[in-house]
């Protein structure tokens, strides 16, 4: 029983010394909050006058250096040439930060400073969920079977799948800019592999409009003979149906609908003809418009944080020397 109690004694001062260890912790922790408000409070003129100082300079500073100018493409690579598109713009960066003038010599810029241009692509995202997609896409594949939608739904996953893409040009002159993206575009769409590419897909997509027109006029001259024939014989012969030499017949609302089908296919084919042909369709040309700051820029922050860390860099350095001093 006497072991017990002195057990529970034990426990017992045990939790109160935690307790008090707790207490004096957050003692410490409150004094040291007191001790940093009050070091800042005596120093508080200084800390606020750097802060200013800092951001007047950094105000200055953007005022006085010169506002650039920006011109915005919107563009979509045809034939699978996204890869192509951002490795172009990559190396017409690089060769904007190398100043090499032979490379822009050779796209006909010339009397131009280079450092002041640069050049950027990024995707733009479009709103679409991917469960519309998916809803287009299944409706695409009820037609997968008739060989007459085949290029038409491949075309369209292809424009589906795709994004547009913003290319964006900086620099300070504005009629050199405008000169610049235009040359430079020029430039992008100057592949020799991707120009016989869209020669193919042309000729091809012209091959498709021909036959279309030569199967549509045969199937006018059928249906155009369904209907002579029809006014001779009135009798005898079931609705919708032509019997030719008696032993074969033909089915004119599949000819009906076959000729809607090609009407649309060639009409299809005219606009990817319209669309297809540069490597980078350019959807708008922007005009050059000023580059907007913030008033938070980087050098209003960072000059501010600048001088203040110096300031305590040099206070910690002079409590050092005082220690050191003491034990030299």
């Amino acid at each position: 029983m006497a072991e017990q109690q002195q057990n529970q004694s034990n426990d017992e001062i045990d939790l109160g010394q935690l307790f008090q260890l707790i207490g004096r912790g957050f003692n410490q922790l409150g004094l040291g909050f007191l001790r940093l408000f009050l070091y800042l409070k005596k120093r508080i003129l200084i800390i606020g006058g750097l802060v200013i100082l800092g951001v007047a300079v950094g105000y200055g500073l953007n005022q006085i250096t010169e506002k650039k100018k920006k011109i915005e493409i919107i563009v979509k690579p045809n034939l699978d040439s996204e890869n192509y598109l951002y490795d172009v713009v990559a190396e017409i960066q690089s060769n904007i930060k190398s100043r090499d003038t032979a490379f822009f010599s050779s796209l006909g810029i010339q009397g131009m400073e280079i450092s002041q241009f640069m050049i950027s692509v990024s995707p733009i995202e479009t709103d679409n969920s991917s469960k519309n997609d998916m809803e287009y896409l299944e409706l695409l594949e009820k037609f997968q079977d008739n060989s007459q939608f085949s290029d038409v739904i491949r075309t369209e996953i292809t424009k589906q799948s795709a994004l547009n893409h913003r290319i964006e040009f900086l620099f300070k002159d504005a009629k050199q800019g405008i000169e610049f993206a235009q040359k430079v575009m020029s430039y992008i769409n100057s592949s020799d592999y991707f120009k016989q590419l869209i020669a193919i897909s042309t000729s091809n997509a012209k091959t498709r409009l021909k036959e279309n027109d030569v199967l549509i006029k045969q199937i006018d001259s059928l249906i155009l003979g369904y209907t002579k024939n029809l006014e001779k014989n009135n009798a005898g012969v079931p609705e919708g149906r032509l019997l030719l030499d008696k032993e074969e017949s033909l089915d004119i609302t599949g000819l009906l609908q076959l000729k809607t089908n090609l009407i649309r296919n060639s009409a299809q084919q005219k606009v990817e003809l319209q669309k297809g042909k540069e490597i980078i369709n350019v959807l708008n040309f922007g005009k050059p418009q000023q580059v907007v700051k913030s008033f938070f820029g980087k050098r209003l922050v960072l000059l501010p944080l600048i001088l203040l860390g110096i300031y305590f860099a040099g206070l910690f350095f002079s409590f050092l020397s005082k220690k050191a001093k003491k034990y030299a």
